[in-house]
């Protein structure tokens, strides 16, 4: 049983942040703890100090970003927090805006991405948008975009998906793949996918009229928090909807937001 000794739990922590924001007050040292001790044993380390001083090595062999999906990735499954999509769907059918461009910022596996595609496709169908939309799905962590443009999922993690949707946007394993679903081919050409750091400076992506931001921002001190947002919300249009955890509390940031429901705002502005 490897042991976290709090000075070295201070500096793994300290070099997540240098590195990418995240912050773990001593609360997290559990986490910490547990996230990572298979990762020790997987590879044959002694202790988090040869741990530490391997993420912190030039040459690491790709462990630094291994250590921030384990401290990171958490559940996540299509249609999480639906009243989210219920709302989505409402004012999308109120907008002017016929081909929402959408960007899912924190996208990890793509189970949000993915629902939204869903949804869009659907509102496509019954002609309440056109076929112009789009989604930009990012992340900081380069093997999760991966897997997330594979596309193909245990069908548990679609367990909020009513069998209609199931029907039309997905397919079944059969034999050995018995129990994992694809999104179906023709949603997969409305989704782009692309690493992005979202505590560095951000290259014009948009404008966007949605933005999901959520359940990221727990991750992250209050400075980083509020800068985060406010980079984040130089890409979506005045009138745009930013989604972000409903558990994630109040927005810190200087953009002027309108609440319009819990996790939900409106950013105000002229359009």
């Amino acid at each position: 049983m490897h042991t976290l000794r709090d000075d070295t739990f201070r500096q793994i922590g300290g070099l997540m942040h240098a590195a990418i924001g995240l912050s773990f007050p001593d609360s997290k040292k559990p986490l910490m703890l547990s996230r990572l001790s298979p990762r020790l044993r997987h590879l044959g380390l002694d202790s988090f100090e040869d741990y530490a001083a391997l993420i912190r090595s030039a040459d690491d062999g790709g462990e630094f970003q291994m250590a921030v999906d384990l401290l990171t990735t958490n559940e996540t499954y299509f249609f999480r927090e639906p009243a989210h999509f219920d709302l989505l769907a409402r004012e999308i059918g109120q907008a002017r805006q016929r081909a929402p461009q959408v960007w899912s910022a924190a996208a990890s596996f793509g189970d949000e991405a993915w629902s939204v595609a869903m949804l869009l496709a659907d509102l496509q169908q019954q002609g309440r948008v056109d076929s112009g939309w789009s989604i930009l799905a990012t992340d900081i962590s380069d093997r999760v975009l991966r897997s997330a443009q594979r596309a193909i999922y245990p069908q548990e993690r679609l367990r909020h998906v009513t069998p209609e949707r199931l029907r039309r946007h997905c397919l079944r394993g059969e034999g050995e793949s018995a129990g994992l679903v694809q999104i179906h081919p023709r949603l997969q050409g409305k989704l782009r996918f692309g690493q992005l750091n979202l505590c560095q400076a951000i290259e014009p992506l948009g404008p966007f009229d949605i933005i999901f931001l959520r359940n990221v921002l727990i991750y992250f001190d209050a400075p980083t928090k509020a800068a985060v947002v406010d980079r984040v919300l130089e890409q979506l249009r005045p009138g745009g909807l930013l989604f972000i955890g409903t558990a994630e509390g109040r927005v810190p940031c200087r953009t002027p937001l309108q609440v319009i429901a819990p996790g939900a705002f409106r950013k105000t502005g002229v359009r």
